[in-house]
């Protein structure tokens, strides 16, 4: 089930897939087990972070699924409680995932002191040159945030990963994103999405998909990366099956609106 999946360009021409799969609150052997179901299923992007305490899980999936490295995108994150020691904290993330390089490197949370965010942004910047990471980007920040370290550094978040659903839209914030050339990804698609809403269903029903795969696809049509989380093995294939259809402007102008 390996297709050709629509990606997003990131500075230093590395490709994200727009599909992901989320790890949060997936540990052990189920975070092992689900990891190594969703490569299974066709995802090629795994998101995990420091803080999620999986990364030897999702590293040892990917290294046991049988997939080319190259083929499979990879996603860490530097927790707040680790400003400071940037550079001890993506090693160790790189010796529990078992791989010399990620292909994205986040600040989970901007740091709660505002003197360190410069600094902190500096350091992510020193790892991607020195090819620990090959793209990195933010998580959790404003848009005036994200401008602040433009401001300092001249170097756009490749990415900047935030809570986004169609109850969430917000069409200027996606602007304020793509005029700065930085990706937004969204997480948690389906926990303030009301999947039994009337657009959802009605769209979902012309289509003969779920309402959740409207939404993955609403996220993909839209270019912003969606990272959905699973532990079950038919939703993990269900979530990864959104390439048989897509939305019409209407469509997608309806869930839009669903955004007030």
């Amino acid at each position: 089930m390996d297709h050709d999946q629509p990606t997003v360009l990131l500075p230093g021409d590395v490709r994200m897939p727009l599909l992901g799969f989320g790890t949060w609150q997936v540990t052990g052997q189920a975070g092992y087990d689900a990891v190594l179901a969703a490569l299974d299923a066709g995802y090629r992007h795994i998101d995990t972070a420091s803080m999620y305490g999986n990364e030897e899980e999702v590293g040892r999936a990917v290294k046991e699924s049988g997939l080319r490295r190259e083929d499979v995108f990879i996603t860490t994150k530097l927790p707040p409680d680790r400003v400071g020691r940037e550079r001890e904290t993506i090693e160790a993330s790189l010796r529990a995932l078992d791989l010399d390089h990620v292909d994205l490197w986040l600040i989970h949370w901007p740091p709660s002191s505002p003197s360190d965010s410069i600094p902190t942004w500096r350091e992510l910047l020193a790892a991607r040159d020195e090819n620990l990471t090959r793209a990195v980007g933010v998580s959790n920040y404003s848009t005036a945030q994200i401008d602040e370290l433009i401001q300092a550094t001249e170097e756009n978040p490749a990415v900047n990963q935030i809570r986004w659903s169609p109850s969430l839209y917000d069409r200027q914030r996606h602007a304020e994103h793509r005029d700065r050339g930085v990706v937004l990804e969204g997480y948690s698609p389906f926990k303030t999405t009301d999947l039994s809403d009337p657009v959802l269903v009605r769209i979902a029903a012309a289509h003969g998909v779920s309402p959740a795969q409207v939404v993955l696809r609403w996220h993909i049509d839209h270019e912003i990366v969606v990272i959905p989380k699973s532990v079950t093995p038919d939703r993990i294939r269900a979530n990864a099956d959104v390439w048989n259809f897509s939305l019409t402007a209407q469509e997608m102008r309806d869930i839009d609106a669903l955004g007030g």
